[in-house]
């Protein structure tokens, strides 16, 4: 199983430092409605599953992978998620596949869906050679489910609450069990609901690994403008809950811990993008890459990725179970990063945390914390009031963390970052030596009364 993901960066933790992946947004309707979700509300700013700037035809589709693969030679992946349920739109989705496929036999395809229509379209999934399905499950009871969905478009008819939630359940799972015998891999989605599903998601950790699931991402609920669930007022959960509820559904099954919600249209690096699937960013296209160019430079990335894994895995053997004892305590690090695996934001330009803890030479990461940038370069920017709001909910976000890692950070929030016992430390390294370093560096620090103070930081604003 694991070579068959060596380079998707969905399903392989290691392959999203190095592998790109790309969404293509052909799949405009939907076939279920969700809680959560307003598929009418897009801004260019937004990353989460279901917006997108413009859908495409399947042949505009085709012509942009062509532009992409010879201009980014680390694209291994081609999916389609939406901006609906791509087996709501099959025409489209199974054309726009057999483009690809067709002109790209060597780019994995990947399909994303909410499972309604999965069993019908299995033999579809297998002649195409899609090898990767991503289900979401947000639930397998139907009374936890009917809280989720608004209704369901099935066979003609729409559904409503507890009938609806129950034709989506049972889709759901024939689906999958398909999958398993087709020899398809699976990747469960759930988003976890604080008051809805939190304590419920252990059961479909359950069902997942029942299924036959290659891994679960439980992925925190982010809320769109216009839906049922912000005229409730709900709120996704703190970075604190939703660890909580993934250790516990770690036990169960492997979880996912390095998704970033993506765009319908999103291309590049997770955490990385270069462009949207509509208006690439002809600045950072310094050349154009041959077929035999980008395999000799996707081998050369594989040999990489392997020799990274064999150093952490020799690490790791230094410091066995029966040395546990004097290992050091484990150390939260909160690491601001665009992606490639080095340490290479700036801490008011993200939007996004990586969360690891490193005990001794051992580095485990936790997951991703979602945050509004402090600083986004516009006009709206220079309100004090908006931007201190801003920056403490981001130091709220970390507040279990007790190393900040960043490529540079300003004065104030140095200041603030300090104050709630966060230790901000500049690195612009590999990422793993990075958080070797600091985690011996915070260790360091610690050994007299605790008085922290950070290495010296560039005051880079923001």
């Amino acid at each position: 199983m694991e070579d068959r993901s060596i380079r998707h960066p969905c399903y392989s933790e290691d392959a999203h430092h190095y592998y790109a992946r790309m969404h293509l947004p052909v799949a405009p309707a939907c076939n279920i409605h969700c809680n959560y979700c307003n598929r009418k509300f897009d801004c260019v700013s937004e990353s989460r599953p279901g917006v997108v700037s413009r859908v495409l035809k399947p042949q505009e589709a085709a012509d942009k992978v062509r532009e992409i693969a010879h201009t980014l030679p680390q694209l291994s992946v081609v999916g389609i998620a939406g901006p609906g349920d791509p087996l709501a739109n099959p025409r489209q989705t199974f054309e726009t596949f057999s483009l690809i496929r067709e002109e790209w036999p060597d780019v994995e395809l990947c399909l994303s869906t909410n499972g309604l229509k999965l069993e019908d379209h299995l033999d579809d999934l297998e002649r195409l050679n899609i090898r990767h399905v991503t289900v979401t499950v947000n639930a397998v009871d139907p009374e936890v489910a009917e809280r989720i969905y608004d209704r369901v478009f099935w066979r003609g008819k729409t559904y409503k609450g507890r009938d609806a939630a129950r034709i989506l359940l049972e889709r759901q799972a024939a689906g999958i069990e398909g999958l398993r015998e087709k020899g398809i891999l699976c990747k469960i989605n759930s988003v976890h609901i604080p008051g809805i599903n939190a304590d419920h998601l252990l059961r479909v950790a359950a069902a997942a690994k029942a299924w036959g699931a290659f891994t679960h991402n439980i992925m925190p609920l982010i809320i769109s403008p216009g839906s049922l669930y912000e005229r409730e007022r709900r709120t996704g959960p703190s970075g604190i809950e939703a660890l909580k509820v993934q250790e516990a559904c770690s036990a169960v099954m492997p979880v996912m811990r390095h998704c970033r919600q993506c765009r319908a249209d999103a291309i590049g690096f997770l955490g990385g993008d270069t462009a949207s699937a509509v208006e690439p960013d002809v600045k950072a296209i310094r050349k154009t890459y041959t077929r035999e160019e980008r395999e000799a430079i996707q081998l050369e990335l594989e040999k990489q990725m392997l020799g990274k894994r064999g150093e952490r895995e020799r690490r790791g053997g230094a410091c066995g179970d029966d040395v546990r004892e004097r290992r050091p305590a484990p150390v939260r690090i909160a690491v601001a990063t665009r992606g490639n695996g080095k340490v290479n934001l700036h801490f008011g330009h993200a939007k996004e945390f990586l969360v690891y803890e490193v005990e001794g030479q051992r580095l485990q990461l936790l997951g991703v914390r979602k945050v509004q940038a402090y600083c986004n370069g516009k006009a709206d920017c220079t309100d004090p009031a908006s931007k201190r709001r801003m920056l403490e909910e981001t130091i709220a976000m970390l507040s279990d963390c007790r190393i900040l890692l960043t490529s540079g950070i300003g004065e104030q929030p140095t200041r603030l970052v300090r104050e709630a016992g966060i230790v901000p430390i500049i690195g612009k390294g590999e990422l793993e030596q990075e958080l070797l370093e600091a985690a011996k560096y915070y260790r360091h620090l610690g050994r007299g009364a605790f008085s922290l103070e950070p290495k010296p930081t560039s005051n880079l604003g923001g």
